[in-house]
């Protein structure tokens, strides 16, 4: 019982989370971007497109067996055929889709979150010593306790020198 509750508070929790808030509402706006990317590809591209040849890009397709031709349509009614014509509705409209979906909303999305962060403020705190200033004091301190001398070495180095002569 008590890891079937576990189960359902773990799911409570995803559920609340905000991450599932935010991908439904992406999920709704995303449908409703794509019925007016839709809306533009066949009322605006298609027609631009088909200036050359015919006014829908489903007409377009190539017969790759033999095909006979429907004379009132233009169709190939039988054999083997591709509908290329479709595929490039379909590609127009995804990069139409990806275009705006990154001009509109990614790219201001990430210029703000770069002036977000450069609003926040800097951590002043010390930078850690490097390699090389830690061996220099170690050597430092190394030097001293040999020589009897007590000369304080640095916080990293008498740690360590603690720990070496407590072995």
């Amino acid at each position: 019982m008590s890891e079937n509750k576990s189960v359902l508070q773990g799911f409570k929790d995803f559920l609340m989370r905000g991450n599932v808030i935010e991908l439904a509402v992406a999920v709704v706006v995303g449908a409703a971007f794509t019925s007016i990317v839709n809306a533009v590809v066949k009322g605006v591209i298609n027609p631009i497109v088909g200036a050359f040849g015919s006014k829908n890009l489903d007409n377009y397709q190539t017969c790759l067996s033999t095909c006979s031709v429907d004379k009132k349509t233009g169709l190939y009614v039988d054999g083997i055929y591709v509908l290329w014509g479709s595929v490039l509705s379909a590609a127009l409209t995804f990069l139409i889709t990806a275009g705006v979906v990154y001009f509109l909303m990614i790219l201001p999305m990430n210029k703000w979150k770069a002036r977000q962060d450069a609003k926040k403020p800097v951590e002043d705190a010390p930078a850690a010593p490097t390699e090389i200033e830690l061996l220099t004091e170690i050597r430092d301190a190394l030097i001293a306790q040999r020589n009897g001398t007590s000369a304080a070495p640095g916080a990293a180095a008498a740690a360590i020198i603690t720990q070496k002569t407590q072995q």
